[in-house]
């Protein structure tokens, strides 16, 4: 599952879906350990050891992963998304903030089926793809070949079916 609302420097501030498939490109603009509910905060912490300091002009990020989106779901207030809370890493008080930005604009909630590169590409950081931004356009070659799927058809569907059954319920 991945949240968003739109980013400061996308065109039209607003998040607009481009692509049903995509792959995910690793960006740490905004990552504060106190967004994150504490059993995510580690994971945090190991992910940004990995991101080069030195943003435009390090070599490369590995390129890892490529999602399709499954359903686009339009959150507009409070109490759908509180249903979400235990399926995403934010905090209740970020996620809300998030909803609140923008007030008239959806917060979308994309249900991503996510496949993990058999063989990663480091590709390199450019100043186009540094920001607060939804999309980067790849100036580069993305990897070509076979992936996985990070879970199984069976374990996929559950976790489908529990979100969509969260948000009836």
């Amino acid at each position: 599952m991945l949240m968003r609302k739109g980013g400061i420097r996308e065109e039209t501030r607003d998040f607009q879906l481009i692509s049903d498939s995509f792959y995910l490109f690793p960006t740490y603009e905004h990552q504060r350990r106190e967004l994150l509910k504490e059993e995510f905060r580690e994971a945090l912490d190991e992910t940004l050891r990995e991101w080069p300091a030195e943003g435009a002009g390090a070599p490369a990020v590995p390129l890892r992963a490529y999602a399709e989106v499954v359903q686009d779901i339009e959150i507009t207030d409070k109490e759908t998304l509180s249903k979400l809370r235990d399926f995403h890493i934010w905090t209740e008080d970020f996620a809300e903030e998030r909803l609140r930005w923008k007030k008239t604009k959806p917060l979308h909630v994309l249900l991503l089926r996510v496949y993990k590169l058999e063989e990663p590409r480091d590709m390199p950081l450019r100043d186009a793809y540094i920001g607060c931004k939804s999309w980067v356009k790849l100036q580069d070659e993305p990897p070509q070949g076979a992936m996985k799927p990070v879970l199984t058809d069976e374990q996929f569907a559950g976790e489908v079916h529990r979100i969509t059954a969260a948000l009836q319920g």
